[in-house]
């Protein structure tokens, strides 16, 4: 369901469930192993999520909508499972590592709600994303309405969401939903370009730029404190001093 490779600090996770990579309960439990593998190693700096497949993801497995949703226990089995995938995608945000949604076919409902928990997204200006679910009479519930609220606003969520509305890569650039966007036939470049460059930061360095930027939305904390004690710890680390007396020493 899923495949795994790890080379130069990048971690590339490729979506391969034939025919739409659907998600089930199956392909959340595989995405945990392939997390739980990642958790056990340190030779990685970014995760990035790709898919084999002519779409990205087209989100929850149809099968199972229509084997569930005929009985009230069916349809509290299929609640049970959107729950695991918010508990999924919480996974994907929270990782110490950030992340990168290589978006290069349509990304439906919890197909896009799984970029929204990568850190950073691509995606090909010729692909249709969004989150339609309210056309079925239901809600984009695997963390749609928060994450994408909290990224783009609520004005241009309640313009998605509630008017059930897809957008190609070029306006999702425009409204912010993703950081890129770029021809199909280029993508894999210019997201392989991204990884790369991103891996290549110093990660720790990334890290606590990621905690800070984190404490900015958080009403209960101090960010402006955060910054400069994170900015101290960093100073104390061998590898900050010796990038800064390298730029220093080249800057005479």
């Amino acid at each position: 369901m899923q495949q795994l490779a790890i080379a130069d600090g990048i971690a590339v996770l490729t979506l391969d469930r034939p025919p739409a990579n659907a998600i089930n309960d199956a392909w959340v439990a595989a995405f945990h192993a392939r997390l739980d593998e990642l958790a056990a190693r340190g030779d990685w700096n970014l995760l990035h999520v790709r898919s084999q497949l002519r779409l990205f993801s087209a989100g929850a497995d149809l099968k199972d909508m229509r084997a569930r949703y005929g009985t009230p226990e069916g349809r509290a089995a299929f609640q049970v499972g959107v729950r695991g995938m918010q508990v999924l995608f919480q996974r994907i945000e929270d990782l110490p590592r950030p992340s990168l949604a290589e978006i290069g076919g349509p990304a439906m409902g919890g197909g896009f709600e799984l970029a929204l928990a990568c850190t950073f997204r691509i995606a090909a200006r010729e692909i249709q994303l969004g989150l339609p679910e309210v056309r079925l009479g239901l809600l984009p519930g695997a963390g749609g309405t928060q994450r994408l609220t909290r990224l783009v606003g609520r004005a241009v969520s309640e313009r998605l969401i509630l008017g059930a509305e897809t957008v190609d890569g070029a306006e999702a650039e425009r409204l912010g939903l993703v950081q890129w966007s770029a021809p199909l036939a280029e993508l894999p470049e210019r997201a392989a370009a991204i990884a790369h460059r991103i891996a290549g930061l110093p990660p720790h360095a990334v890290a606590e730029a990621r905690t800070c930027i984190a404490a900015a939305l958080d009403p209960a904390a101090d960010g402006f404190a955060r910054e400069v004690s994170g900015g101290a710890a960093l100073l104390e680390t061998p590898e900050t001093r010796a990038l800064v007396a390298r730029f220093l020493d080249r800057k005479g």
